[in-house]
C-alpha cells in the first residue's frame, strides 16, 4: 500500500474546508505547508471552495490548492476522494451523522483518515466496523486531532516519558480554558448528551472486540470532585472523550508501564465557580434530553458559525499534569491560545502534515495521536507555538 500511496494525486486533502474550523485549517495549511506539498480542498459546494481558494492564493501569493467536489451523502464521491490522496482530513460533523461513509472509504483504500471527533460512540463504532479492514490495507484512522484530544493525549504521553520505565504510573490531568463554542461543536455536544444508552452499548460492543492486555493494565476511571492541592484548584471530573483516548494510548504503548491510571479533570479556582459549573452542566444535560429544547439551543449558534477573531485572540488553555511512579513525581504543562478554533486548526493541520511527511512508527487501524505520531507531532506543535514543558520534578 505504501507504494500505491506515493502514486496518488495528493498528499493531503481537507474535506469540509469551507466550514468554520475547516477554513481556519485551510488558512493554516496555506501559510505553513512546505513547498511541494500536493494538497486540495474538498466539499460539496464548488463555488464556496473556489472563493476560499482565491482568498488563500491572494494571501499566500501562490496559485492556491486544487478544488475537489465530494458530498458526505454521496458514498461514490467519498470513495473517489479517498483513492485520490494519502491523507484525508475531515471536519464534517457531527461524525455520527456524516462521518462513517468517509471512514469506510479510507479503510478500504488504505488512506490515512483524521478528524476532530469528540463523539465517543462514533469512535467505538468505527473501531468495531473498520479497524480490522484498515489494518489489512495499512490505513491509519486517527480521531480527535484537535483540542479533543491532542493536548491531553500528547500531554499524558509527554508526562509518562519523564517518569521511570517498567513501573506502575499514575497521571492526573487538570484542564483550564477561556474560550467559546462554535455551532458545530455545540450541536455535537448536545447530540452526545441525548445518546447515553447508545454510547454505553457502543462502548460495550467495542470491549468485546478489543484484545486483552496480558500482564498489563490501563485504566481511566472517573475521579471524584475534590480540592487538588497539587494545582491549587477544585477538580471536577470531565466526562469527555479525552480520558478514553489517553487510556487507548496506554494500552498500545509499553512506555506507559505495566499498570497505568489516568484521571481527567476541569480545574476551577473557587468553590462557587465549581458549584456553578456542576449546575450548568446538569442543566445542559437535562435540556439535551428534550428534542424541542435541544433544537432551540442548537439554533442559537448554527453550525459553521463561531467566535470572531478578537474573541479568539483573547482565548487560551492550559492542561497541567501530575505524574507519579517509581518514587518520582513530575509536574508538566501543555498550553496555548484559543483551544476550540485557532489551536485546534493548528493541531489538526500539523497532524495531517505529520502523517503525510514524517518518519513515524509503523501503525495501522484505529490509532491515537500518541501512538501514531508521538514525539514527531509534539516537535511540530512546539515549533508552531504550543507549549510542552516540565514545570517541576520531585
Amino acid at each position: 500500500m505504501g507504494r500505491l500511496k506515493t502514486e496518488r494525486a495528493y498528499d493531503v486533502v481537507l474535506f469540509g474546508a469551507t466550514g468554520f474550523v475547516g477554513t481556519l485549517t485551510a488558512r493554516y495549511l496555506a501559510a505553513h505547508a512546505p513547498e511541494g506539498l500536493r494538497w486540495a480542498l474538498a466539499g460539496r459546494s464548488t463555488g464556496k471552495l473556489e472563493r476560499l481558494r482565491e482568498q488563500l492564493a491572494e494571501d499566500s501569493g501562490t496559485s492556491g490548492p486544487e478544488v475537489l467536489r465530494a458530498d458526505a451523502g454521496d458514498p461514490a464521491s467519498l470513495r473517489e476522494l479517498a483513492r485520490s490522496t494519502r491523507v484525508l482530513a475531515t471536519t464534517v460533523g457531527p461524525y455520527l451523522e456524516y462521518g462513517e461513509e468517509l471512514v469506510a472509504a479510507c479503510a478500504e483504500a488504505g488512506t490515512d483518515c483524521l478528524d476532530l471527533c469528540g463523539e465517543a460512540e462514533f469512535v467505538d463504532l468505527v473501531y468495531v466496523r473498520y479497524d480490522a479492514r484498515a489494518r489489512e490495507t495499512g490505513a491509519r484512522l486517527v480521531h480527535s486531532c484537535g483540542f479533543d484530544s491532542v493536548p491531553h493525549d500528547l500531554g499524558a504521553y509527554f508526562t509518562v516519558r519523564q517518569l521511570p520505565e517498567g513501573v506502575p504510573l499514575r497521571v492526573d490531568g487538570y484542564v483550564r480554558a477561556e474560550a467559546m463554542f462554535s455551532g458545530g461543536t455545540l450541536a455535537s455536544a448536545l447530540g452526545q448528551m441525548a445518546r447515553g444508552p447508545r454510547m454505553l452499548a457502543a462502548a460495550r460492543e467495542r470491549g468485546r472486540h478489543e484484545p486483552r492486555l496480558p500482564g498489563r493494565r490501563a485504566q481511566a476511571p472517573v475521579g471524584a470532585p475534590r480540592f487538588a492541592k497539587e494545582v491549587g484548584a477544585w477538580a471536577l471530573p470531565l466526562p469527555t472523550i479525552d480520558a478514553q483516548v489517553v487510556r487507548r494510548s496506554a494500552r498500545a504503548l509499553e512506555c506507559y508501564g505495566p499498570d497505568f491510571r489516568y484521571r481527567h479533570y476541569a480545574a476551577v479556582r473557587t468553590l462557587p465557580y465549581a458549584l456553578g459549573g456542576v449546575a450548568a452542566a446538569g442543566a445542559l444535560f437535562t435540556a439535551a434530553q428534550l428534542p424541542p429544547v435541544r433544537r432551540r439551543l442548537s439554533d442559537r449558534l448554527a453550525p459553521g458559525e463561531g467566535p470572531d477573531p478578537e474573541r479568539r485572540a483573547r482565548s487560551w488553555f492550559t492542561v497541567r499534569f501530575v505524574g507519579e511512579g517509581g518514587g518520582r513525581r513530575v509536574f508538566t504543562e501543555v498550553a496555548g491560545g484559543d483551544p476550540g478554533y485557532g489551536e485546534t486548526a493548528k493541531m489538526f493541520a500539523e497532524s495531517a502534515l505529520s502523517l503525510a511527511l514524517d518518519e513515524l512508527p509503523h501503525t495501522s487501524g484505529q490509532v491515537t495521536t500518541a501512538e501514531a505520531m508521538g514525539d514527531a507531532l509534539i516537535d511540530r506543535l512546539r515549533t508552531a507555538g504550543i507549549t510542552f514543558r516540565v514545570a517541576a520534578r520531585r
